[in-house]
C-alpha cells in the first residue's frame, strides 16, 4: 500500500511539474511573442517617422526653390529691368552723366543685396540647424516684400533647444499653416507670437482674414496632414477660426528627451 501511495506521488508530482513546466513555457513564448511585437512596432513607427522626415525636406526644398523662382522674376527680375532700361537711355543719350551711373550703381546694389538673401535662402536646412525661428521671420520678410502684406512678430522666452528632426517638423507646419492663410484668407495683417517657458514651446499663427469652415478646412487646407505631423512630434495642433480671421496654435512640449543640447 504505501509503494502505491509513493508511486501515486511521484506521478501527481510529475504532473504537477510538468504542468508548470508548460505554464512557463506558454509565459515565456507569450512575452517572446509580446516583446517582438513591440520591437516590430517602434521599427515601422521609427521607419515611418523617418519617411516623413525626408518627406518634410523635400517639401521644404521645393516651396524654397517656388519662393526663389517668384522673386526671381517678380523682384530681382524687375530690379535687373529697370538697370537695363536705364542703361539703354544712358546709351541713346551719347552721353552719360554721373548721376545716372549713381543711380544704375544702386539699381545693381540692390539686385546684388536681393542675390544674396536667397542665397541664405537656399542654406536654409543649414540656418535650421542652429536656429529654426530666424527661418520663420525671413519666411515673414520675404512673404511681405512678394506679397504685399504686414505682420506682427513677437518672441516670449529663450530659443528653444530642439532636435533637428523635430525643428523641421515645426518649420514646414509654419510654412502650410502661412501658405494656407495666403491663399485662403485673403487678410493683409498677419501675427506670430513665439513663447517658450521652461515646459512648453508654442508657436501662433493669426490672420486677420475671412475665416474658413473648420468642418470643410482638414482635406482643403491640409489640416490633416499638419495634425499628424505633430502628433509624430509630441505637439499638439489647434486650429480656430471665425469671421474676423483664424488662428492656428502649436503647442509643443520641452522634455529631455524633444530637447538636444547644442
Amino acid at each position: 500500500m504505501e509503494r502505491k501511495e509513493i508511486q501515486l506521488l511521484v506521478i501527481s508530482l510529475g504532473i504537477v511539474f510538468l504542468t508548470l513546466l508548460v505554464i512557463v513555457l506558454v509565459l515565456f513564448f507569450y512575452f517572446l511573442k509580446k516583446k517582438n511585437n513591440y520591437l516590430v512596432e517602434k521599427m515601422e513607427a521609427e521607419l515611418y517617422f523617418q519617411s516623413e522626415l525626408v518627406k518634410t525636406r523635400i517639401e521644404i526644398k521645393d516651396q524654397t526653390l517656388s519662393e526663389i523662382s517668384k522673386e526671381l522674376h517678380d523682384n530681382i527680375g524687375q530690379i535687373i529691368s529697370v538697370g537695363i532700361m536705364q542703361l539703354n537711355m544712358s546709351i541713346s543719350s551719347k552721353s552719360i552723366q554721373v548721376k545716372e551711373l549713381k543711380d544704375l550703381k544702386e539699381v545693381l546694389a540692390k539686385a546684388l543685396d536681393e542675390l544674396r538673401i536667397l542665397s541664405r535662402i537656399i542654406n536654409k536646412d543649414n540656418l535650421l540647424q542652429s536656429n529654426f525661428i530666424e527661418a520663420i521671420k525671413q519666411d515673414l520678410e520675404r512673404v511681405k516684400k512678394l506679397k504685399k502684406i504686414h505682420y506682427r512678430y513677437n518672441l516670449t522666452g529663450e530659443i528653444p533647444k530642439i532636435s533637428e528632426e523635430h525643428d523641421l517638423f515645426i518649420y514646414r507646419i509654419f510654412q502650410e499653416a502661412l501658405h494656407n492663410s495666403l491663399k485662403h484668407s485673403h487678410s493683409d495683417l498677419y501675427e506670430v507670437n513665439i513663447t517658450t517657458t521652461e515646459t512648453l514651446f508654442q508657436l501662433k499663427l493669426k490672420d486677420f482674414g475671412i475665416g474658413y469652415d473648420t468642418n470643410k478646412a482638414n482635406s482643403g487646407l491640409g489640416l490633416t496632414n499638419m495634425k499628424l505631423r505633430a502628433k509624430l512630434i509630441g505637439a499638439q495642433l489647434i486650429m480656430e477660426s471665425n469671421s474676423s480671421g483664424t488662428t492656428v496654435t502649436l503647442e509643443y512640449p520641452l522634455t529631455r528627451t524633444n530637447e538636444t543640447e547644442h
